[in-house]
């Protein structure tokens, strides 16, 4: 599955933190659960078939396994579901907290993939210099393969970490932060893009910093155009929990160098 989203080309994927609990500049309420299944329905019917959660988004696991089980098994192996291990969400407390410890991911794969029914790409999230390479976190990817996943990630915020994740080896898959704001990953966009290692952008549009001023779908295609300037052959991940503001971003990625 990795393999079909390294081939040439920008590829549109849907991360779902917005599906799950509040987020972004506006701390946009998530949609309610029939809400959030008609979201996934119309992303499908729009074309998106790469999916990124992750336990840190509270629901959001939930309500992606509840759609993926209602598909036919041939329409979800078309389909890429990406996860991610290493921040938690405290329900009781209704917040999220990092924990790379071997048992923690280890509880943390296993729930995934109940919740999920089979993992594409699980990532280490939060990853920093001193976990990337840890043996919890080896032993814990050891597990993750013993139960059928076979490619890994790292979602990092500084270039010393990704670069560490790159030369281990270990990784399949980079993905942090990249928009027309914020660019402290360009240090390392050179060495991605001679490394086969799939990159995946998160927040092109600044967590919604950057759709305003004008109409969210110019916005959107400039956001688009400026990673792909940079990153012609990657994944982004354009997040939102409404459907309208979906089909903007959908076409504003058709138009982005226009």
């Amino acid at each position: 599955m990795i393999q079909a989203l390294t081939q040439p080309g920008l590829k549109l994927g849907l991360g779902l933190l917005s599906i799950g609990r509040m987020w972004g500049v506006g701390q946009s309420e998530p949609p309610d659960a029939e809400g959030a299944q008609a979201l996934l329905a119309k992303a499908l019917e729009l074309g998106i078939a790469i999916f990124d959660t992750a336990p840190a988004y509270a629901r959001t696991e939930a309500r992606l396994g509840h759609f993926l089980s209602g598909l036919e098994p041939s329409r979800r192996r078309t389909l890429t579901i990406m996860t991610k291990a290493g921040e938690h969400w405290d329900f009781e407390k209704g917040t999220s907290f990092v924990d790379h410890s071997r048992d923690a991911l280890i509880r943390s794969i296993d729930r995934s993939l109940k919740l999920l029914g089979s993992i594409d790409v699980l990532q280490l999230h939060k990853a920093t210099s001193a976990v990337v390479t840890h043996p919890d976190v080896i032993a814990a990817m050891d597990h993750a393969r013993r139960c059928g996943v076979t490619a890994f990630g790292a979602s990092v915020s500084d270039p010393e970490t990704g670069r560490l994740a790159l030369e281990s080896g270990l990784y399949d898959a980079l993905q942090f932060p990249l928009n027309l704001s914020y660019n402290i990953m360009a240090p390392l966009l050179p060495v991605l893009e001679a490394s086969p290692c799939l990159t995946i952008v998160n927040r092109p549009f600044a967590m919604g910093g950057l759709l305003t001023g004008q109409t969210i779908e110019a916005a959107a295609a400039a956001a688009f155009h400026h990673i792909e300037e940079r990153l012609p052959n990657a994944v982004i991940l354009s997040g939102t929990g409404k459907a309208p503001h979906l089909e903007e971003n959908v076409r504003a990625f058709h138009r982005r160098r226009a």
